[in-house]
Order: structure tokens, then C-alpha cells, then sequence
């Protein structure tokens, strides 16, 4: 049986170029073929770097099909080098299906580490970086956006999360009514002439948004939750039944946006309960008016 070739993941610089290293741009060079997401931006980084090589497009629109065509590739020898736009793919991008293909053809997956903006924003926040939740985008629809929010609030972690300048305002606006006023950072152009980072609170990056607009890639970085409320399980008392905690779990839901059908079925996996037990608590709470 033949031998097939290997994926290499390469990261590639989130804006300065000069932050490409060396092993990634030596793989660039040596590939068969490179697979990008915006084979326009790969051709300029490539000029760069002095290197002439074959690129394929791979993005999401196209990855039911063009991601089968890289396996046989693969699968008769050639090597496939893997970029996104910046940073490391995988990432919030289709590149997490390569790979999960190639694994299931037991092709060999190497990853070429390098620039990340989600790390660099992070570490340079002055938020505690462990234990961190990178969230990638958040969904685009209000109604879904607020039912992961609502998912996500009681998440012991600082929250890494990208979005684009011009959803900005409206999902600062959705977590503020969600997850309340926490501390957070705003890092724009991570890396770029005019990177920048703001700290405050979510409410304090919002009112700035009203006097400087949103301009640039943007990498929000979110304090952990406080502590519960002392009424919700009081230190020394005893766990809340499950019927209670469904309740307030649908309740939380309901708030957020979701309708009853949406937050019985949310509270019931939140929770692991049985869906008919939260929907009974339900029913009960609805009974005594």
C-alpha cells in the first residue's frame, strides 16, 4: 500500500507578517499544494515570503466538496499544507473538518504553530488566563445569539470570543442584558499599526462604541461570572430540589429570549434531567398562577 501523504496545520500571521515563522514559511515552501481559505490573501503572503506553490480555495462554502478532493490528494502521496485568512486554522473556521477527515483515512495531521489572536488578546488583557472558554463568533441572529449567551453565563472562565466591527454594538448590547455588567477587554487589529485595547466593563466598551465606531477585526476577552447569588444555594443548606432548579433554569432561559418549548428543552440538558420532569415543574409553577 502506497504511503499517503500529511496535513500540516500552519499558522499564519494575524497582521504583522514579520510573526510567520520560519518551520510554517520552510512547509509553505515544501507543500504539494496549499489549501486556503482566501487564496487572494495567501498569494500576498506568499509574495512575501518569496514562494511560488499551487493553491486550492477551502472555505465553508465550498469544503463539502473541495475538502473529499484534498483527501485523495492526500491519499496518493502529496503533501497539503492548510492556511486561513490569520492565525491558526481550525480554529472558527472549516478547518476542524479537514482534519476530522484525514483522521478518518488515518493520514497523519501535523500541526506548524504560530500567531493567534484569540492567545494574544488574552494574555495581554490582565484577565485571569486560566482557565479561559474560547467561544469563536457568537451566532449572527439575535434569538440564537442570546441562547448561547444564556448557555455560556455561568461558564467558570474567562470568555474569549471574535466579532466582526460591524455586529459589535449588538452583541456587547445582547451580553450586557444576558450576563450583566462584567470586566472585559476590546483588542482590535491584534498585532497591526493600530492595535489597540481598551479595558473596562461591557458597559464601558459601549459607551466608548458610541464616540469611536467600530473599525477592524475585533477579540473580546470577558471577566469570569461572580459568585452565585446567595439565595440561589446558600452555603450550609441543602442542594435545591431538581423541580426548583428546573424551574429557575427555564425561567433564566424564557429571559433570555427563549420560547417555553425552546427553554424546557435547554433546562433539561443543562441540567440532566428528564425533559418531562422540567416541563411537569413547569406546568406546576404555571397552576399556582
Amino acid at each position: 500500500m502506497a504511503e499517503t501523504g500529511t496535513l500540516y496545520i500552519c499558522a499564519t500571521p494575524v497582521g504583522n507578517l514579520d510573526d510567520m515563522t520560519p518551520r510554517a514559511a520552510a512547509m509553505l515552501a515544501q507543500a504539494t499544494v496549499i489549501a486556503a481559505e482566501d487564496t487572494r490573501r495567501t498569494v500576498g503572503l506568499l509574495h512575501h515570503l518569496g514562494i511560488k506553490k499551487p493553491l486550492v480555495s477551502y472555505h465553508e462554502h465550498n469544503k463539502a466538496v473541495r475538502g473529499p478532493e484534498l483527501i485523495a490528494r492526500l491519499l496518493a502521496g502529496e503533501t497539503v499544507a492548510l492556511v486561513s485568512d490569520a492565525g491558526f486554522p481550525g480554529l472558527a473556521d472549516p478547518g476542524e473538518d479537514l482534519v476530522k477527515l484525514a483522521l478518518a483515512e488515518q493520514i497523519p495531521v501535523v500541526p506548524i504553530p504560530g500567531a493567534n489572536a484569540a492567545l494574544c488578546a488574552l494574555v495581554a488583557s490582565g484577565l485571569p488566563a486560566v482557565p479561559f472558554f474560547f467561544g469563536g463568533f457568537l451566532p449572527k441572529t439575535v434569538k440564537k445569539r442570546k441562547e448561547q449567551l444564556a448557555a455560556w453565563k455561568r461558564v467558570p472562565a474567562t470568555v474569549v470570543l471574535y466579532e466582526a466591527p460591524h455586529r459589535l454594538k449588538t452583541v456587547l448590547a445582547d451580553m450586557l442584558s444576558v450576563w450583566g455588567d462584567r470586566e472585559m477587554v476590546m483588542a482590535r487589529e491584534l498585532t497591526k499599526l493600530h492595535e489597540e485595547f481598551f479595558r473596562g466593563t461591557v458597559q464601558a466598551c459601549l459607551d466608548r462604541l458610541e464616540h469611536v465606531a467600530p473599525r477592524g477585526e475585533y477579540t473580546l476577552v470577558i471577566a469570569p461570572p461572580q459568585a452565585e447569588e446567595p439565595d440561589q444555594e446558600r452555603a450550609g443548606e441543602p442542594e435545591a430540589a431538581p423541580e426548583i432548579k428546573a424551574v429557575r433554569e427555564v425561567e433564566r432561559l424564557m429571559a433570555a429570549g427563549c420560547d417555553k418549548k425552546e427553554a424546557v428543552r435547554e433546562a433539561a440538558k443543562n441540567l440532566s434531567l428528564p425533559k418531562r420532569l422540567v416541563y411537569q415543574a413547569t406546568l406546576a409553577l404555571e397552576s399556582r398562577g
